[in-house]
């Protein structure tokens, strides 16, 4: 194992990549269990940061690292692989906190529970995935395939555009995974593009609907259809991951203090209700003398 890492990592200058990767990923999941336990009021050494009445968003600590971790790595890149390591780590972590929130800064508003907020969710998975196809060598659009001739340059350039018009056509068609994965795997995005778009993404309502110049609804049906029989289920699934990694975006904070603090209140009462009047104005509780009448023809 310490000879793989070695040669695969470390001899091919990818170790800062390595650690900024590691540390994207250790500090989303510690930031969602912290984040998770805070919602659910359970007692944890780490809650929310407030300065007065204002609550400060772990984006504000992200953006921060991210600060201190890209401008340490242009001081230190060229002077010590180790420190380099390090401040690309810093830079993970305040990625990770950035993205966590990434629907915030989206929103301009606090959506982090909300169904809004799993758009956070789907930008720490991207930023994953495309970290770690970088990670196993991959170069977006085969920006990489030049052998150093003229000819290859051109080759090259060429290849880089027409895998970016194609990525850029299946965004355009409502496909993000597959136009983002397309970008270190160029065969996707080549059936992204040539395939129906969806029945709500821009390339659709240009060219399927009812207000485009030739409308197409015979396309648009068959969009429609096969956006209820297979994309569907996909993103029911895709949900039940990120509720698995993140939580339920959907339901409101639990009560549950408020709520057991409320029942123990009304139990109490109805005890104290069924004591003698003595005993009750000892214990505090003054209940009319109607009432009293009323809980006994009861």
């Amino acid at each position: 194992m310490a000879d793989w890492f070695h040669e695969s990592v470390v001899e091919t200058h990818r170790l800062p990549l390595f650690c900024f990767f590691v540390a994207l990923i250790v500090a989303f999941v510690f930031t969602r269990i912290n984040v998770r336990l805070i919602r659910s009021r359970v007692r944890w050494w780490f809650g929310n940061v407030s300065v007065g009445e204002m609550h400060i968003h772990h984006v504000v600590f992200g953006v921060v690292l991210m600060m201190l971790g890209g401008v340490s790595s242009l001081v230190v890149s060229g002077i010590s692989t180790g420190w380099y390591a390090f401040t690309a780590a810093v830079f993970g972590v305040g990625s990770a906190l950035v993205l966590d929130e990434f629907a915030l800064i989206l929103h301009l508003r606090d959506v982090y529970w909300s169904r809004e907020g799993r758009t956070s969710v789907d930008a720490v998975f991207v930023a994953v995935a495309a970290t770690g196809l970088l990670l196993l060598g991959l170069r977006p659009l085969g920006w990489d395939t030049s052998d150093g001739t003229p000819e290859g340059r051109w080759f090259a350039a060429g290849f880089l555009v027409v895998n970016l018009l194609f990525a850029v056509i299946t965004l355009l068609k409502g496909k993000i995974w597959s136009g983002l994965l397309g970008l270190f795997l160029p065969p996707i995005v080549y059936a992204g593009a040539v395939r129906l778009a969806r029945p709500g993404s821009p390339w659709a309502r240009w060219f399927y609907a009812e207000g485009a110049r030739r409308p197409k609804p015979r396309r648009m049906a068959r969009a429609a259809h096969r956006e209820e029989r297979w994309r569907r289920p996909a993103i029911r699934i895709k949900i039940a991951v990120q509720e698995f990694v993140s939580g339920r975006h959907d339901l409101p904070a639990p009560q549950r203090k408020a709520r057991r603090r409320e029942l123990s209140t009304a139990h109490w009462r109805f005890r104290l209700r069924r004591l003698p009047a003595p005993r009750q104005r000892s214990r505090g509780l003054d209940i009319p003398a109607v009432t009293r009448r009323r809980d006994r023809r009861g």
